[in-house]
């Protein structure tokens, strides 16, 4: 798969209320980066499984919209950046905000290897506090 159809299936998985990453789509050696979210990288397939499948089980909401703003290509046709945008619904209430995100998707024989991906991080935790003004 190239990294515009994987980033497809990740939105796909958003709005079917899965968790992001799939066993298929991630190398064994994949690593996942939350600069601004998680001081650590999380390495490993296996890991990255874990570790997002438990974060989907614990969020109080559901993606209800995906707007990607903007696609780039890079020097390395394996690696693109994209902004975008999700849309959650309060699973509790119903209200819904919107977050903007930045990452950069690199893809190794058709897989996942490194997605690094940078959150609007306050507005993420007023959203899930209610608190938006």
């Amino acid at each position: 798969m190239t990294p515009r159809e994987i980033y497809q299936r990740m939105h796909d998985h958003w709005l079917a209320g899965e968790p992001t990453f799939d066993p298929g789509l991630l190398a064994d050696d994949v690593v996942l980066e939350s600069p601004f979210g998680r001081a650590e990288p999380i390495a490993g397939r296996d890991a990255v499984l874990a570790y997002v499948t438990a974060g989907h089980a614990s969020v109080p909401f559901h993606f209800v919209g995906h707007r990607t703003r903007a696609l780039h290509e890079t020097a390395d046709p394996d690696t693109i950046i994209v902004e975008y945008e999700l849309t959650a619904a309060m699973n509790d209430s119903g209200a819904t905000a919107s977050a903007p995100f930045i990452a950069v998707l690199t893809v190794r024989d058709g897989k996942i290897a490194c997605w690094r991906e940078y959150q609007h991080t306050a507005l993420i935790a007023r959203a899930m506090t209610g608190s938006l003004t």
